[in-house]
């Protein structure tokens, strides 16, 4: 058998994992050296002295505004990218059920959700501060119909793939409709209904952080924006790698949920 696909022990992947995290902890660490070397001032790309600052200040209660930045923040882009997540996966599942089930849905539903598809979510923000304002409602729309279009394609597809012949037994053993649609379709893209969701929460991510950069007054989006025009990467830094944390657990949990309840799908040893 050739390379191609050859599965590696799993000791190896974890000591080649923590080696690219070295690798990628010790450029940073020497771009940041020579960078001060020729500016012992910059602040563009901070060394970890600054960075420990950074996070510090992220941390503190901030004597103007009497908050801890990291906590508003953080309670402020959770709730956005949460219940936009919620009300996208929602109606993705209900319509990408309809469209793979029903060939009336799937004629009607298609023409209009993959142009919704097309549009960059980001390109429509003045129609969505016309349609809902600036609040909590416009992100939420914003990331529901900026994912749900995709994803309810993608369910649509996986339905399409659903064995007749699983059909075909359930209703000989004389399942309902319903049944049918719940005990062999959905459990059937279930693995891929995850996997779905994990897919899209970085562009969720993208498609709020540019918003709360254009029209926030709280939140990740707005305090990288407000930082970085002050030149403090070394708070801009922190920022991002909590969202990075944020995004890893997220999707770390759906990875575990799916191994739990589609242990089939999902092989051991699976990344």
């Amino acid at each position: 058998m050739g390379m191609i696909r050859k599965p590696i022990k799993k000791r190896w992947r974890i000591i080649l994992g923590i080696l690219s995290i070295i690798l990628m902890v010790g450029t940073y660490t020497f771009i940041s050296h020579r960078q001060h070397e020729t500016n012992p001032d910059d602040t563009t790309i901070p060394t970890w002295k600054q960075l420990k600052g950074g996070v510090k200040t992220a941390l503190e209660v901030n004597r103007r505004s009497g908050e801890r930045w990291i906590v508003v923040d953080s309670i402020a882009t959770l709730k956005r990218l949460l219940l936009g997540l919620f009300f996208g996966i929602a109606g993705a599942l209900v319509f990408g059920l309809l469209m793979g089930c029903l060939g009336v849905m799937e004629s009607f539903f298609i023409p209009p959700l993959t142009i919704l598809a097309l549009i960059p979510p980001t390109a429509a923000l003045a129609v969505y501060f016309v349609l809902v304002g600036t609040d909590t409602e416009m992100y939420v729309t914003m990331i529901a119909l900026g994912i749900g279009a995709t994803m309810a394609r993608v369910i649509y597809l996986a339905v399409k793939d659903v064995p007749h012949d699983l059909l075909y037994k359930a209703y000989t053993l004389g399942a309902s409709e319903c049944e049918v649609v719940w005990n062999v379709i959905f459990r059937y893209i279930l693995p891929k209904f995850l996997d779905t969701i994990r897919l899209h929460i970085p562009p969720a991510m993208i498609f709020l952080i540019a918003a709360e950069m254009v029209c926030g007054d709280v939140g990740f989006g707005y305090r990288i924006r407000l930082q970085s025009r002050l030149l403090n990467m070394s708070v801009v830094y922190p920022y991002l790698a909590m969202l990075a944390a944020y995004g890893f657990t997220m999707d770390f949990g759906l990875r575990k949920l799916q191994r739990l309840i589609c242990p089939w799908y999902v092989p051991e040893g699976r990344q």
